[in-house]
């Protein structure tokens, strides 16, 4: 039996995304990355790609693999963000990182990650996360470096002819890893 007293209003609450979710969670990563209500938040991939940014498949793949989960955040009980957390090896990987556009550039970012590296480095053991993000980001690489994330210069090729991750609407998009170490996990 949960004896955990309730979240109190307004508080961050987070919990592994199950397949039921995937209804929520694909407009909510649709939505802080494409199309023109992803232009709220400063996130957005707008300019850079049409078409989708994920769907239902690749969500409940993130979901169901085994050493992946996707961490759903939540305040008042509404789904607000969530992430890809996945065990590679000595490392996590960080992806599909969304929080909704209009509670973007309000700390939100800043505490979900920090959350996200708490849970890998204590609960998995790991002392690095890498993610990748396109290479032409530079307001949001710059985000990142600011979290202690830095730039390898080691790029990956973007899919392009691959609609299921967006069409792109320029011929130079790349995927830049980008690591950061974690310190020691905390002892209980």
């Amino acid at each position: 039996m949960d004896t955990a007293p309730p979240p109190s209003a307004g508080e961050l609450t987070y919990r592994d995304a199950v397949e039921a979710d995937v209804p929520a969670l694909v407009p909510l990563i649709e939505s802080a990355y494409r199309g023109d209500a992803s232009r709220a938040g400063w996130t957005t991939e707008a300019d850079l790609l049409d078409g989708q940014r994920t769907d239902p498949e690749g969500v409940r793949e993130v979901i169901t693999k085994a050493g992946s989960r996707l961490l759903a955040v939540a305040r008042d009980g509404e789904l607000i963000a969530c992430c890809q957390l996945e065990r590679r090896g000595d490392a996590a990987y960080f992806g599909m990182f969304a929080v909704r556009p209009e509670l973007q550039g309000s700390g939100l970012g800043r505490r979900i990650i920090a959350e996200a590296e708490r849970t890998v480095r204590d609960e998995w053991g790991v002392r690095e996360m890498h993610m990748t993000v396109i290479s032409v980001r530079e307001e949001l690489i710059a985000w990142y470096e600011r979290r202690g994330y830095r730039r390898t210069g080691q790029l990956s090729p973007f899919p392009y002819g691959d609609e299921r991750f967006g069409i792109p609407q320029r011929s130079d998009l790349a995927f830049e890893l980008l690591v950061k170490e974690l310190g020691p996990a905390e002892l209980p």
